[in-house]
C-alpha cells in the first residue's frame, strides 16, 4: 500500500469514529437541556394543563376565602361591603333581600326559631329583635293578637349587622311555662316582620302553627348568631314589647 493510500484510510477512519460519537450524544437517557426540561413537567403537576372547570390551584384560594355561612343563597361579592358592620349600620335590609323562614325545635315543641337570611351581595342591618305577634289566621283584626315579652335595657350598636350570606336567628317560646290550662284559645298563626323599625307593615309574614297550639305568656330573645345563644336570649326576655 503506497504512503498516500494509507494516510486517506485514516483520514476516512477519523471522520467516522467522529460520526459515531455525536450519534451517541444524541440517544435517549442522556442529561440534555431536552431531557431535564421533560424531568421538571413530569415532577410539578401543577405546570399540567388544568382540569376542566380550573380546579388548579387559584380555585382554592377562592374557596378559603368565601365566607364560612355562605353555602347557599349568595356568597357575598360586594367586596369589603359584604361583610362591613359600619355598611350595615347605614343600610337597612329590605325584604327583597332577606329570606325569612320559621321551624320548630326538635328539643323544645313549645319553641320556634326564626331565621332571617341575607342573600344579597352586601350587609345590611336588622332591628334588634323581629317584630312578631300571635293571632288567629281568620282574624278581622290584630285586636286579640298576644305579643311576646323581649329582653329590656337594650342599647349600643344602631343595628344588628347580617352579612352577606349569613343568617341571623331569633326565638320565640309559646308557652315558656308548660302550663297546658290558661292559655289564650285559638292562637294558630305567627306572624313575623324582620325589622320592625324601617319595614313597613305590609312586610310582615304569616306562618301557621297548626290548631291546637298552646300560647300562654311567650318570649322573645334578640338575633343572635346562632341558635343556642338565640335561645339564651329569649330566656331573658322580661319586657312588653311595644
Amino acid at each position: 500500500m503506497s504512503l498516500r493510500t494509507l494516510k486517506s484510510a485514516l483520514s476516512s477512519a477519523a471522520v467516522l469514529a467522529l460520526g459515531a460519537l455525536a450519534l451517541t450524544a444524541c440517544q435517549p437517557g442522556t442529561t440534555g437541556t431536552a431531557s431535564g426540561a421533560s424531568s421538571v413537567a413530569a415532577s410539578n403537576p401543577a405546570s399540567s394543563s388544568p382540569a376542566p372547570g380550573g380546579t388548579g390551584v387559584a380555585p382554592v384560594s377562592a374557596q378559603s376565602s368565601a365566607p364560612s355561612h355562605g353555602a347557599s343563597g349568595g356568597t357575598g361579592t360586594g367586596g369589603g361591603d359584604a361583610t362591613s358592620d359600619s355598611y350595615a349600620y347605614k343600610h337597612p335590609c329590605s325584604a327583597g333581600q332577606l329570606s325569612v323562614h320559621v321551624t320548630r325545635r326538635a328539643a323544645a315543641p313549645s319553641q320556634r326559631v326564626i331565621s332571617v337570611r341575607n342573600t344579597g351581595s352586601r350587609s345590611c342591618g336588622l332591628s334588634y329583635f323581629p317584630l312578631v305577634y300571635l293571632d288567629q289566621s281568620h282574624a278581622a283584626n290584630a285586636a286579640g293578637a298576644v305579643k311576646p315579652l323581649v329582653p329590656g335595657g337594650l342599647g349600643g350598636a344602631p343595628a344588628y349587622p347580617v352579612y352577606a350570606g349569613r343568617t341571623a336567628y331569633a326565638v320565640i317560646d309559646l308557652d315558656p311555662s308548660g302550663a297546658t290550662s290558661g292559655t289564650v284559645a285559638g292562637i294558630d298563626e305567627l306572624n313575623v316582620l324582620a325589622d320592625g323599625d324601617h319595614m313597613p307593615n305590609a312586610d310582615t309574614l304569616n306562618f301557621p302553627l297548626g290548631s291546637g297550639a298552646l300560647v300562654l305568656k311567650p318570649k322573645l330573645g334578640l338575633y343572635e348568631a346562632t341558635v343556642a345563644d338565640a335561645v339564651t336570649s329569649m330566656q331573658s326576655a322580661d319586657t312588653p314589647q311595644s
